[in-house]
């Protein structure tokens, strides 16, 4: 199965989700994003939050509509979001995506961004990705990955997390790289793009960041 998280970002950042809609999808949502799905005719598996961002009748129809709701106060040492990506973890679906994580606040999406390195911490192979209508985000350890051509997502940048970045290579790339070294402070990796319909990107130390996107 895979699990879709919403949060509770801008509404005019989310993707349509029609085609995450299938029978091996559970929907999780956070907080505001648990009203967002009640909307969209969308049944929340759980729901995660403080819902300090709900009004009293948004309230009202979570409590009626979802079976299982984890509550939190709103003091805590976790974010509504990570609480929920922990229980996807442990859970062990075949991925999941993030939805409602970016736009607003700038502290939310920088922590929702830094969540991606968590399963990379803790040596899980589940795939984890912030999805919204012009952007996927993901991180990587060392290895060889490969990257297929999307028309949503023309553009492919590489961006190093951990101090450094060592041996990257691209393939299939319209601007390609052999063996590089790229430290942190560096845009050499920016919006690249794919010149075939698949090409491969490899690496040997360091965390990567990789973001697919597209201009609106």
């Amino acid at each position: 199965m895979n699990i879709n998280i919403l949060a509770g970002g801008p509404l005019e950042r989310l993707p349509s989700f029609d085609k995450y809609k299938s029978e091996e999808d559970l929907w999780i949502g956070v907080d505001k994003g648990v009203f967002t799905l009640l909307s969209q005719n969308i049944q929340p598996y759980r729901a995660f939050g403080d819902f300090d961002s709900v009004t009293e009748e948004e309230w009202a129809l979570i409590e009626e509509n979802v079976k299982s709701i984890h509550r939190f106060q709103p003091e805590k040492d976790e974010t509504d979001m990570e609480h929920a990506l922990n229980w996807a973890l442990s859970e062990n679906p075949r991925k999941i995506r993030l939805f409602g994580a970016t736009g607003g606040r700038m502290d939310h999406f920088f922590a929702n961004v830094q969540l991606l390195i968590k399963p990379l911490n803790n040596n899980d192979e589940i795939p984890v990705e912030i999805i919204d209508i012009q952007n996927k985000i993901f991180m990587t350890k060392p290895g060889t990955y490969s990257i297929q051509t999307d028309s949503d997502y023309q553009y492919i940048s590489f961006i190093p997390i951990s101090g450094e970045v060592d041996g990257l290579t691209l393939r299939g790339f319209k601007y390609p790289l052999t063996d590089c070294h790229i430290p942190i402070s560096s845009t050499l990796c920016i919006s690249n793009e794919l010149v075939d319909d698949s090409g491969t990107f490899s690496y040997k130390q360091g965390i990567l960041m990789v973001i697919r996107s597209n201009d609106l």
